[in-house]
């Protein structure tokens, strides 16, 4: 089943890689604009904020077994001290983030995700892999461009450091707990777009905010 479930995600990513954005690209290339740094902490800061409330819930109407044990160990690294999103504010404080109503793709995504998780468990469980497989490798690239390109210390880059060296277990778990609950291969691929095409659009704004 798992096999399944890596062909399945293949499917939902086509096109959606995250690191074939132009914005990543542009990270990469040490190419972002002054602000962009900033005003990109200052939006997914909300989603940092939002995960652990999505594993929380989706853990308690689990019922027990491998996909609850999965989604828990994820919320544990999620929440145990410092928390991830302690250590995020690091990265957004080194770049001047402010307190920043949140913009409308962000505002899209946190709804995507909510609705994933109404949905179902397997809906639910399908769209956190879509950004968990790939995050291990978002994360690596991030925290070697703000070393190489923008002047960022230890700090700055520890929360993405971290999640370089986590989220290929996380990935891997989630990969399990989905394939534990077997279900709908169009209704893996439909809940995993989703939330692909949601990431996709809300790099798609940083960039249309430099554009304008």
């Amino acid at each position: 089943m798992t096999n399944t479930v890596t062909a399945l995600l293949d499917q939902a990513l086509e096109g959606r890689r995250l690191l074939d954005h132009p914005f990543y690209r542009r990270w990469e290339a040490g190419a972002l604009h002054e602000g962009e740094l900033q005003h990109y902490a200052e939006q997914y800061r909300y989603f940092e904020a939002h995960l652990p409330l999505f594993l929380a819930e989706l853990a308690g109407r689990l019922p027990e077994g491998p996909a609850q044990a999965a989604v828990n160990a994820n919320l544990r690294d999620e929440v145990a001290p410092p928390t991830h999103l302690d250590l995020f504010e690091s990265f957004a404080r080194f770049y001047g983030a402010t307190n920043a109503e949140i913009s409308p793709a962000m505002q899209t995504l946190i709804d995507e995700y909510r609705d994933v998780l109404a949905t179902s468990d397997v809906a639910a469980i399908a769209g956190l892999l879509a950004y968990e497989a790939q995050g291990a490798a978002i994360a690596d690239t991030k925290a070697e461009g703000l070393r190489v390109h923008y002047g960022a210390n230890d700090s700055a880059t520890n929360f993405w450091d971290v999640h370089g060296s986590v989220e290929a277990d996380h990935a891997a778990w989630t990969m399990d707990a989905l394939a534990s609950l077997g279900g709908d291969d169009a209704a893996i691929v439909a809940a995993a777009r989703r939330i692909a095409d949601a990431w996709w659009n809300f790099l798609s704004e940083r960039d249309e905010l430099i554009a304008a």
